[in-house]
């Protein structure tokens, strides 16, 4: 049996990566004169789109993990088989952690950082489509997967500009609240086949 991290450990293991991601995004942006936070603005009408803008990804998470088909199955798989055993450990309020660990960390360094850095030179739709692509290959599992992070990713970068003045708590949220959701059902799901 491969060696599975204890619940503490593995969350430890998450901060320090995710963390780490903080320091890349601030160490690029110190290079570029870059601030990956220069966007951020936490006021009720970026709260409501962060919350609203989770729907439509959720919704899509949801009925591919329902009703699977064949590249998803693998995913689904994956996913349960390889987080499953350590996210069934956690209490909610620690999957909430991880959920917004990771939303705030990769949004800083990928929609605070990397999205403005390219729209330098690129524009705004350079900056959405070459800061995704990296997006897209930091999470390559599968083909497919890489494929779907990058849509995600493109989705939350033009959710980035959504309200009209550019705001990085919106996918910030978005990200956030999906990734908790996301690993509420694969604890779950791990939970009713051991039981089962």
């Amino acid at each position: 049996m491969p060696y599975l991290p204890t619940k503490t450990q593995f969350l430890w293991l998450a901060t320090g990566f995710e963390g780490g991601l903080i320091v890349l995004a601030y160490g690029l942006g110190w290079l570029a004169a870059i601030d990956p936070l220069s966007a951020w603005s936490l006021d009720p009408g970026g709260l409501l789109l962060g919350m609203l803008g989770t729907l439509p990804l959720y919704l899509l998470f949801a009925l591919s993990y329902r009703f699977p088909i064949a590249g998803m199955r693998e995913i689904k798989e994956f996913l349960v088989g390889k987080l499953g055993p350590i996210l069934c450990r956690c209490h909610w309020t620690e999957l909430l952690y991880l959920g917004f660990l990771a939303g705030v960390s990769e949004e800083i360094l990928f929609r605070g950082f990397l999205q403005p850095w390219f729209e330098q030179d690129w524009g705004w739709i350079g900056g959405l489509v070459f800061s995704n692509m990296v997006f897209a290959l930091v999470h390559w599992v599968t083909p497919l997967y890489g494929l779907l992070a990058g849509l995600t990713g493109a989705y939350l970068g033009w959710t980035l500009d959504f309200g009209g003045e550019r705001n990085l708590a919106v996918p910030i949220l978005i990200h956030a609240i999906y990734d908790f959701l996301a690993f509420l059902a694969v604890a779950q799901t791990y939970i009713r086949r051991q039981s089962a």
